[in-house]
């Protein structure tokens, strides 16, 4: 079989920008593989910081027009165009090349229960396909929401072909700004969810206190020491005791929540480096937890996105998780923050194939379905 180039850009949580990889796939869908895709270019584009200080205000709900909301949503768009276009020029593929990008599009409202079930990213794929003149898959998660499902986390359907093992568990931490978590044991159904904040807290902190994006492998946290009062009172956030299928985003952990946990522990005058500190204790506790009810026995524990670049993280996960092999997706033959992008270039192709995209037991869809809507040049 020829090999087929398709795309997959992805912007998360984390708000930092756009991660897009152009890839070649060979043979079946169900085999997915190291052996059978290759990726042809990655490229990353960080949003500028005006851009992102606009999204940021969506998203914690700060009072908009409609004309200042299309400014955004096409802001984003031409910001995928370009770095379409960066991979292309990377791969010297003509756009021609490329039967299609999925797109994700930047999450600005993620609401998964309740009678208004509702999620919303914005990027224009119509913009997107007409300005980097190559078809757009968009909108994945909505059809299953349809359905009765979360829309999220839809990563799992991707790594349950990439890490699924006959014998062993694996468990696949996707660490953006939220946490989630794909968990894979022989002859058991794949399922998977949000366990709350991966980065999203770590980030607003760093950029509140110190100016900076995040915390460079976890130097400042590792500085600080636990906020005991801190932690137990996050630890009680109702989410976390909620049943999967469960997702989540920062309409819940953001840093107004922050500052109210702050206000009930007693910490709100406590030193920055040991919020810090509890800040990644939080992360590492809800992770934990979650994997390890995975399999008592332990197994195998792949990290990706900016989590698996936290070496202080990395190291606390390990400690936590004494029975679990703790490693980076890239000891499976995938670099940590390809994962998402490549993932989103497979639905791209389920998509275009007719071929259902979704986990219902993950996402608590009634049924499988096909993902999302093409966009032509």
């Amino acid at each position: 079989m020829a090999m087929e180039i398709f795309g997959g850009a992805m912007s998360g949580t984390s708000l930092d920008g756009v991660d897009m990889v152009l890839a070649g796939f060979e043979g079946a869908d169900a085999s997915l593989s190291q052996a059978n895709i290759k990726v042809l270019a990655h490229v990353y584009t960080p949003y500028p910081v005006a851009l992102r200080e606009q999204i940021m205000a969506i998203c914690l709900g700060q009072p908009l027009t409609l004309p200042q909301l299309g400014a955004v949503d096409l802001a984003v768009a031409r910001q995928y165009v370009e770095v379409i276009r960066a991979a292309l020029a990377t791969a010297g593929l003509a756009s021609s090349s490329v039967i299609a990008v999925g797109v994700h599009g930047q999450t600005v409202y993620h609401q998964p229960l309740g009678p208004d079930r509702f999620t919303l990213q914005i990027g224009d794929p119509n913009t997107i396909a007409v300005g980097a003149r190559v078809p757009v898959v968009a909108d994945f998660r909505r059809r299953d929401m349809a359905l009765g499902g979360q829309g999220a986390p839809l990563a799992p359907a991707f790594h349950e072909h990439w890490f699924r093992h006959d014998s062993r568990t694996r468990v696949v931490l996707n660490g953006g700004g939220i946490a989630n978590i794909t968990a894979m044991a022989p002859g058991q159904a794949t399922y998977g969810f949000d366990t709350g904040p991966a980065n999203v807290l770590m980030d607003g902190w760093c950029a509140e206190k110190i100016g900076r994006p995040y915390d460079d492998r976890g130097r400042w946290a590792r500085s600080g020491r636990v906020l005991d009062s801190l932690l137990r009172v996050m630890v009680l956030e109702p989410y976390l005791q909620l049943p999967h299928p469960k997702s989540t985003g920062r309409e819940l952990f953001n840093m107004p929540w922050l500052q109210a946990c702050l206000a009930r522990s007693g910490c709100s005058q406590a030193v920055d480096a040991d919020i810090m500190h509890t800040l990644l204790a939080f992360t590492v506790r809800t992770v934990a937890d979650a994997v390890a009810a995975v399999d008592p026995a332990g197994g195998e524990l792949f990290v990706c996105g900016g989590a698996a670049l936290n070496e202080f993280l990395m190291q606390c996960l390990a400690d936590a998780l004494p029975l679990w092999s703790v490693r980076s997706t890239a000891a499976s033959g995938i670099a940590p923050d390809q994962v998402e992008a490549i993932a989103f270039a497979s639905f791209a192709r389920r998509t275009v194939r007719g071929l259902s995209g979704n986990l219902p037991s993950v996402t608590g869809a009634s049924r499988a379905c096909v993902l999302g809507a093409v966009y032509a040049v």
